[in-house]
Order: C-alpha cells, then structure tokens, then sequence
C-alpha cells in the first residue's frame, strides 16, 4: 500500500511541481484537451501546468491509454490525441483527414519485477517471450539462470502483468518482441491489444505498476517512470550487439541514433548500437494538420501551437528530463519542430 501511496502522489503532487510562472496574458483564455497515453502523463502534467501557468490557458489531459486517446481525437472531443505508437497507414486513413505526429520525448519500456532478495536480474527477449507466452513459468527456470549464473532465483511461480486497455506501452513492448523472438511474432505479433494466455491484467502504467509492487512473483511492462517512482526493481536487457543494458536516458537516447523520417513515423526498438536500450520509443501528441475543423478558431490553433511549440522548448524539455525521461535529440527535435510548422488553421 505504501508503493500505491507513492505512486498517487507521483501522479498527482507532479502538477504542482511546475518550475517557472511567467506572467499570465489578460487575454481571453482557451481551454486545451488531450487525452491518450499513460506513458508520457507524468511529464505531460508537469509541463502542461507550466504552460498554463506561463499562458493562462489550462490544458487538462486524461490519461486514457493510446487507443482512447486516437479515438478521441478521430471524434473531435479533444485538441489533440497522444500515443506511444505512431498510426499505422490505415489508421491514418481512417482519420478522416491528415493528421500529424509530433514527437515530445523518449522513454523506455522496462520490465520491472517483484522478487524478494533479488536486486538485480538479467533478462533476453527471448526469455521475456517465453514469460508470455507461458513457457517459462518459474523464475529458477534454467533459462533464466543460464544468463543469471551469480544470483540465487527462488522456486517462485512467474506472474506477467500484461495491460487490459489498448496501449501504445503495449504496442512498444509486443514490437520489441516480434523482433527478438519468432514464436512471439508468429503466435502473438504486435499491437496495442493482444489476447493474453497467461498472467493478470490491468489498466494503465499506474495499474500495472501497482499490481507488480504488490504481487510477489510478478513482472510486468511499464514506463521507466513509473518504475523509478514506486522504486521498483528493473531488469537489465540484452540488446541486439549482446549487451545487457540498464535504462538510462543515455541508454535510451542511443537508441534513436539511426536515419529518421521526415513525419516521424518510426520505432527504434532493437536498435544495433553497443549501448543502446532495447525497448526505447518515441512518444507522441497527434494532432490534425489543418485546424479549421469543426469551425475552430485561429486563437484554438495558434494555442495548441503555442503548446507544442512550449513542450519542445529548452524548458519543456528540461522538464521531461527531470521526470525520468529522455529529451528529445537533436535531429529528432529538429524535425519535430518542422512538423510543428507545418500545421495550419
């Protein structure tokens, strides 16, 4: 319970932890709405409050998973969608009209686990894919020692945590696994909703996250984040040069280190660099190119420009940096930037 009680606070106490309150306009304020990834929700509170704070127009953000986010934004309900994977071709043509990716940060998804006595733990994609598919089911497999020679694994029954909403988090952990593993890719594939054959669901980071700190056993996909806050034990991962590697915004920022698309569209997962961390992705707000749908006004598009525009900013992204994540590299927001430019009233 007290891990709960951290990660609530984590959650909640971070709006106030803005730094900087420039001197709010007089103008008429526009009220912001976004909703989409639990992912990037603690960075996006934060920066979000900073904004208001600096503008005097309120940004309120639901952290309803990528999926909810994506179909929010389809209907017009909200500014701006946001999700941890970037819409696939058809997805994009069932927006009803361009829409636009804009990258805002780097995170990482980490296995975190809950074993007593174990501080550090070695992990394969190829044994993560065993985990769940329900292959490996006790955590003295031998698989797992193999790579673990040096720690001393209890005869403890594994149990994954796997997210019930449809999530980018997902779609990043189950991309990486399609790579590394060809049963996975064969028998489960990559999306932001699977049908699981083992384990226990639940919703959202902060849902998985709770349920590994309170569950002994168990280990479960969640943002770097999220991890850090409760203070819960990470795996180190292999990547594909044969390191095992612990996430650090250096580790995760390594893994961008590859030719990047103009709109981009692109997941770094599994990248070939030495110190790369393997489950590194881009986090994304979406918003539509052209802004004057639904008669809205030039002041909504100038603000949700401003926004964009604020989150990418030296400030904006000192503060992802803050909060466990990695800011964006330079050519990424270099581009970003572009992609900021080129949306329209």
């Amino acid at each position: 319970m007290e891990k709960m009680k951290k990660l609530l606070l984590f959650l909640t106490a971070a709006i106030f932890c803005a730094c900087g309150g420039g001197n709010k306009p007089a103008s008429v304020k526009i009220n912001l709405s976004g909703a989409g990834a639990t992912f990037p929700q603690p960075f996006y509170n934060v920066v979000f409050k900073s904004f208001t704070d600096k503008t005097g127009n309120p940004v309120n953000y639901g952290g309803v998973g990528s999926g909810g986010g994506i179909r929010s934004l389809k209907d017009k309900t909200v500014d701006f969608g946001a999700s941890d994977a970037y819409l696939s071709d058809s997805e994009l043509a069932d927006m009803g009209a361009d829409v636009v990716h804009i990258p805002t940060c780097m995170g990482a998804v980490v296995l975190s686990y809950n074993l007593k006595g174990v501080d550090s733990l070695r992990l394969t994609g190829d044994l993560i894919a065993d985990i769940y598919l329900g292959k490996i089911t006790k955590w003295n497999d031998a698989k797992i020692k193999a790579v673990n020679p040096n720690i001393s694994l209890p005869d403890k029954t594994i149990t994954p945590v796997y997210r019930s909403d449809g999530s980018g988090t997902t779609f990043v952990f189950t991309d990486y696994l399609t790579k590394v593993s060809p049963e996975w890719a064969t028998k489960m594939g990559a999306g932001k909703s699977l049908n699981w054959s083992v384990g226990i669901a639940s919703k959202g980071n902060p849902g998985v996250a709770g349920s590994v700190s309170q569950t002994d056993g168990a280990i479960g996909y969640i943002g770097t984040e999220y991890a850090l806050a409760l203070n819960i034990p990470m795996a180190s991962l292999q990547n594909s040069a044969g390191n095992f590697v612990k996430v650090t915004t250096e580790s995760i920022s390594a893994s961008a280190n590859v030719e990047l698309p103009a709109d981009m569209r692109i997941m770094v997962t599994n990248p070939s660099q030495n110190d790369a961390y393997p489950i590194s992705c881009f986090t994304y707000i979406i918003v539509y190119k052209k802004q004057s749908y639904n008669d809205r006004t030039k002041q909504q598009a100038d603000a949700l420009i401003d926004l964009l525009n604020y989150v990418l900013s030296p400030e904006g992204q000192a503060v992802a940096e803050k909060l466990y994540y990695a800011p964006l590299p330079a050519k990424a927001l270099a581009n970003a930037k572009t992609i900021v430019n080129s949306i329209e009233h």
